[in-house]
Order: C-alpha cells, then sequence, then structure tokens
C-alpha cells in the first residue's frame, strides 16, 4: 500500500457518489419536472459549496491567470454540465446499475486515448493488448448486465 492511502481511498469514494448523485438529481428532475433545471440547482449548490471553500482558503485566481487560459481548459464545466444533466435524464430510466457500467465504459475508453496521446495534459502510455482486453471486458460486462 502506498503511503498516500488515501490518494487511493478518495477516487474510490469519489466514484462511489456518482451513482448516489444520479439517483438524487434523478429525484430531483422529477420533483421540479426538468432534468435542465435539475442540473442547475446541482450545480448552483455545487457553485456556492466551491465558493465557500475557495474563500475560505483564499485561493481565487488572479485575472491575468484567467485570461491565459486556452479555449479548451473552460470545458470541464460543460463536460460536467452534461454528465449532471444525462445523470439526471437516463440514470432513473435504465437504472444505476447498467447506467455507471455505461458511464465506466466511457470513462475507460477516453482514458484510453487521452493515455495513449498524452492529450489533456496527461503522461503518454502507449495502447497495449492488456489494455484493450480490459476495456472489452468491461463492455462484455455491459453486454451482460444489459441483458441481465
Amino acid at each position: 500500500m502506498p503511503k498516500a492511502w488515501w490518494l487511493l481511498a478518495l477516487p474510490f469514494v469519489a466514484g462511489a457518489f456518482l451513482p448516489l448523485q444520479a439517483g438524487i438529481n434523478g429525484q430531483l428532475a422529477k420533483q421540479i419536472s426538468s432534468v435542465m433545471c435539475a442540473a442547475l440547482v446541482s450545480f448552483a449548490v455545487g457553485t456556492v459549496a466551491l465558493l465557500a471553500v475557495v474563500l475560505v482558503q483564499r485561493e481565487l485566481p488572479t485575472l491575468d491567470a484567467l485570461k491565459g487560459l486556452s479555449w479548451w481548459q473552460w470545458g470541464g464545466g460543460l463536460l460536467g454540465a452534461v454528465f449532471i444533466a444525462t445523470a439526471a435524464f437516463a440514470a432513473p430510466r435504465i437504472g444505476a446499475l447498467l447506467f455507471m457500467t455505461l458511464v465506466l465504459a466511457g470513462q475507460l475508453s477516453m482514458a484510453l486515448m487521452l493515455d495513449h496521446f498524452g492529450w489533456a495534459g496527461f503522461r503518454e502510455a502507449p495502447i497495449s493488448a492488456g489494455k484493450l482486453a480490459g476495456l472489452a471486458l468491461i463492455i462484455g460486462g455491459v453486454w451482460l448486465i444489459r441483458r441481465g
């Protein structure tokens, strides 16, 4: 076990929160009769929470730092909004297990490409037969869960 065991525990816990978040947002969308408004409420609550943490830590970026960002660096929030809206819409309709298995397959497919090409600041790590086999097993898992 690495010295910083929490570096392994933290992504595990964050990952465990994803299906819970999808369910909560799905119920929110049902209650307020709008997937997009549910995503907006979810992001608003998250924004307030992050703003509070940033203000407490006094880590506000400078205007120059914000001006120096590339166009694609602004896209993370947009991608998060797409995920939240998709989760609020799809998860209640297809179930938590199938939803999360599809999310995992999508995440791993993109991760394989990001690592292979070194995109978005990731270190380059070429695609290998073992990595492709692991991804194929995940995709096989999607098929088995869908059949089940």
